[in-house]
């Protein structure tokens, strides 16, 4: 397996003609000015290590890549580089230490749910982020306190079981709420739920389960692929070929796992098939962070600005494109603190610029990540998922909510 591997990574690496013209688009060169730290440099590093021209202690630029694939979505040679960095990563094999223990327990929502639980209970919210405080910028301790402080579980919504219109005949579709996300992202799938029953959906959550990104990202292709034919047996188990997601980092993995189904992010579907939802004024300016998987992965984009655009009177304005990554990517604002908190800076002063009342961001890493930098800015405003605001503003008036009601 790793000389079939090893092959891949160079077959991978040759399609790169060296171009550079992903240079200006990665944030981690903008960040460092260091080839090495670009994906042209990464390239060639996962070449030579495939090779064995050059030792796996040189893994750093791999490790520090935020995987945004902002380069992917320019590459003029169609460089498959998510792949490669996968495969880079899996032929290093996962690090140890704290991500260990850390990527353990994000990718078990049980397990989650009950240390999140029990914090809480313990008062974290009193002595967390002070305990953070006391700790170096750069800490990783530091910047698992200060997630800590902000990641209250969520209770599981239940949703009223109102008649769906008889206008519209019932279909079934599978909603899978990931790992972190069914935590804390309760608020999000609830609103989810309540918008595709006025489409005339019947909704199955799949029970709470990693998809296997954040393992495959960390180079622990063997959990990876567990978590990916667990997914699988659920959805076969429930006779589900339609999936939803609204957390878009889940995407890549779970079309992976599932090549027979049918797997989008559910703005897409929600701006292709929601033209009978009616939504109530808002006269407010709200600032819209559109995450790296959102635009490169899931490119439903263009969907979630019509969706929020229906909103009348809503003055919405979207963060600017560069940087490309806000630096939560995964674990990595945890990994390496620095880095993110420098890129995220940038993200928070693009916010601070428009003067908003709310941010939205349609990924938990994202949310989080931004909402501890206005904490620490001494700037904290509402962060939440877009889904939730759409469900907020529903117009009960509107005649599919009365016959919804």
């Amino acid at each position: 397996m790793s000389d079939e591997l090893r092959r891949r990574i160079v077959a991978l690496a040759d399609q790169c003609v060296k171009c550079g013209l992903c240079l200006p688009h990665c944030p981690t060169y903008a960040l460092d000015h260091n080839e090495a730290e670009s994906p042209r440099g990464r390239i060639a590093l996962a070449s030579a290590l495939a090779t064995g021209t050059l030792s796996p202690a040189n893994r750093l630029p791999l490790d520090h890549c935020l995987a945004c694939l902002a380069c992917e979505s320019v590459c003029p040679a169609g460089v498959h580089y998510a792949e490669l960095l996968d495969a880079s990563r899996a032929l290093l094999g996962p690090k140890g230490g704290l991500n260990r223990y850390l990527r353990a327990l994000l990718t078990h929502p049980h397990w989650l749910r009950t240390v999140l639980t029990m914090a809480w209970t313990l008062g974290a919210r009193y002595w967390a982020r002070p305990s953070a405080h006391l700790l170096a910028s750069g800490s990783r301790w530091r910047a698992a306190l200060m997630m800590l402080s902000e990641s209250r579980p969520q209770t599981r919504v239940k949703i009223d079981q109102q008649p769906i219109p008889d206008t519209r005949s019932v279909k079934r579709i599978g909603l899978f709420t990931g790992c972190v996300a069914d935590v804390l992202e309760e608020s999000a799938h609830a609103a989810l739920e309540r918008l595709l029953r006025q489409l005339g959906y019947s909704p199955v959550r799949l029970p709470a389960q990693c998809c296997g990104a954040m393992d495959a990202h960390s180079g622990d292709a063997k959990a990876a692929l567990r978590h990916a034919r667990q997914v699988h047996q659920q959805v076969a188990t429930l006779g589900l070929d339609h999936i939803l997601t609204a957390t878009p980092g889940c995407l890549a993995e779970l079309r992976r796992a599932l090549p027979e189904a049918k797997v989008e992010d559910a703005c897409a579907l929600l701006d292709r098939e929601g033209s009978a939802l009616r939504f109530r004024p808002l006269k407010r300016r709200i600032a819209l962070h559109i995450p790296c998987t959102q635009r490169h992965v899931a490119h439903s984009e263009t969907a979630l600005l019509r969706l929020l655009a229906r909103i009348p009177e809503l003055d919405l304005a979207a963060l600017p494109t560069e940087p490309r990554c806000c630096g939560a990517a995964g674990s990595h604002f945890i990994d390496y603190p620095q880095r993110a908190a420098d890129l995220r800076r940038i993200k928070l002063d693009q916010v601070l610029a428009l003067q908003p009342s709310q941010l939205l961001s349609g990924n938990i890493g994202c949310r989080l990540h931004l909402r501890i930098g206005l904490v620490e800015q001494g700037r904290p405003m509402p962060v939440e998922h877009p889904l939730t605001l759409l469900a907020r503003q529903l117009d009960p008036e509107s005649p599919e909510s009365q016959e919804a009601l």
